[in-house]
């Protein structure tokens, strides 16, 4: 399954079994619906060539299914009327405390099994390792769950070496299953799905948009530069054409009024009215966003990524860098080479 601009969207299957909690669920519902979509309608980006991914919920009999917690769960298909997905994700899972789970689930169990052997990559978030161990599919595999099932899996799945200080397990041949920790870590199973089967940038971009991953610094290090407004200023459209390309000149803000042929007053005046930025605000958030994708796409050193943005001094591009996004460049490339990873 690799990545392509024309591949078909990626057909992942969240199942849905009477113990599901529903807002995990929803959430990486979203979150995989968003992937090669919500980017650009945020930033004014065009969209990465990323594929795409086709989120469904299914159940054994396809209809709408209580949870655990009260809100009933939309389902979409039941597990029959739908072609081979490429993912089955398990979600957490409602499990009395000291229930044996033998013989628990023998349909969707079967399912999942038949779609493992047909190919379709395989994961669990929390407790849903233990549907996957009862499914027979982490006998002989690192897998990991929440740290409460550790004596569930001691006594009912010995065979499977779980390791419960891991956040994500990938394992099997091709890495075919994969487990994720607490119900939390949807987030990161989401992420690592996303850069694996669509690339690393869009990984990112998902990141920034859903604020997932390391908040301690708050929401700043997540931030892009938001889409200018659309609006009918002929000459502020042709300076924003210019700046586009040309956001390393020197003194740009004069450059553009002479562009859109305005007294710079003037220019400025209009250039905020129509977009919502003043000119030099639009200027720096031009280079900021070029220095965050040099910091996440190579490895230059900081110095030349604040020269290619635009910035002669490099002490001055660290100080606006920090305001603008929270962090410094070398905390900001820290930040991103910590997302999961294949």
């Amino acid at each position: 399954m690799g990545m392509s601009d024309t591949a078909p969207a990626l057909a992942v299957s969240l199942l849905v079994l009477p113990e599901s909690f529903p807002g995990t669920l929803y959430s990486l519902h979203e979150l995989f619906w968003s992937v090669g979509r919500a980017w650009g309608d945020i930033t004014g980006e065009p969209e990465a060539a990323a594929r795409q991914f086709a989120p469904m919920l299914v159940s054994r009999t396809g209809r709408t299914a209580p949870s655990p917690t009260g809100p009933a769960i939309a389902i979409d298909a039941a597990l029959d009327d739908m072609p081979r997905p490429d993912i089955v994700i398990v979600t957490d899972l409602a499990l009395p405390p000291d229930a044996a789970l033998a013989g628990w689930w023998p349909e969707e169990t079967g399912w999942v099994r038949r779609l493992y052997e047909e190919g379709s990559v395989i994961c669990s978030i929390c407790t849903g390792s233990l549907f996957l161990a009862e499914a027979g599919l982490l006998d002989g595999h690192e897998a990991t769950s929440h740290w409460s099932a550790a004596p569930r899996f001691r006594q009912h799945y010995p065979q499977v070496k779980l390791r419960p200080e891991r956040i994500l397990c990938p394992a099997g041949p091709e890495h075919r299953i994969v487990t994720a920790g607490g119900s939390s870590t949807w987030s990161e199973l989401g992420l690592y799905l996303i850069a694996r089967f669509a690339g690393d940038i869009e990984a990112q971009r998902i990141s920034k948009l859903f604020v997932i991953g390391d908040k301690s610094e708050g929401q700043l290090p997540f931030a892009a530069m938001a889409r200018p407004r659309q609006h009918a200023d002929a000459a502020i459209a042709e300076a924003q054409v210019w700046i586009a390309d040309n956001y390393t000149a020197a003194n740009p803000v004069s450059r553009m009024a002479e562009i859109a042929g305005l007294p710079e007053r003037t220019f400025s005046r209009r250039f905020r009215k129509a977009t919502g930025y003043g000119p030099v605000e639009y200027v720096q958030a031009l280079r900021i966003e070029e220095a965050k994708q040099m910091l996440e796409t190579s490895d230059e050193p900081t110095d030349a990524v604040a020269l290619a943005a635009g910035y002669a001094d490099p002490v001055y591009f660290r100080r606006v860098f920090k305001r603008s996004v929270g962090v410094t460049p070398a905390r900001y490339r820290q930040r991103i080479t910590a997302l999961p990873r294949i």
